[in-house]
């Protein structure tokens, strides 16, 4: 099922024999999953709006603009998903790309802020797990271009496939 997703594929491989309860409690908890993975990858972006309020406005972001800007946020999200349904078709690009901040970015930061012993075995396993993490980003990233290179893409506006 090219671009089903895996409820699709439950569905339409384990639907006859699994109850439908725990097809709808899996459909519920990817919801559930969807719903707050949200908030936590869209928080850097929350806490630069706010970070940027105060520092302009030098008082506290009030509790109904962050909402505000919470909302406003969800909306446009929304909005290119729905002009941009072809995104699901550079997931991997956009993954790998992102996948740095994820893998290699706290264990160079962790080095930088600690500034443990040179050569100290913290200093090596976080050297290692960072260089590892931008390793696997570029992997992901070649593997991806080559994806959309060798299957291309159809690319239409405001309409789903």
């Amino acid at each position: 099922m090219p671009n089903g997703g895996i409820l699709s594929a439950l569905d339409k491989y384990h639907g006859e024999d699994t109850s439908k309860v725990i097809l709808g409690t899996t459909s519920l908890l990817v919801a559930i999953h969807c719903l707050t993975s949200f908030q936590i990858y869209a928080m850097p972006v929350f806490d630069n709006w706010e970070c940027k309020y105060t520092t302009k406005k030098k008082k506290p972001c009030p509790w109904w603009l962050r909402t505000g800007l919470r909302v406003f946020f969800g909306c446009l999200t929304f909005f290119i998903s729905v002009a941009l349904p072809f995104l699901p078709s550079l997931a991997g690009l956009i993954g790998g790309i992102a996948l740095t901040v994820t893998l290699a970015y706290p264990c160079l930061m962790w080095i930088m802020i600690k500034k443990p012993n040179r050569y100290s075995p913290s200093w090596f396993i976080n050297w290692s797990l960072g260089l590892l993490g931008l390793v696997l980003s570029v992997l992901l990233v070649f593997g991806a271009i080559w994806t959309i290179a060798t299957q291309g893409m159809d690319v239409h506006f405001f309409k789903t496939q």
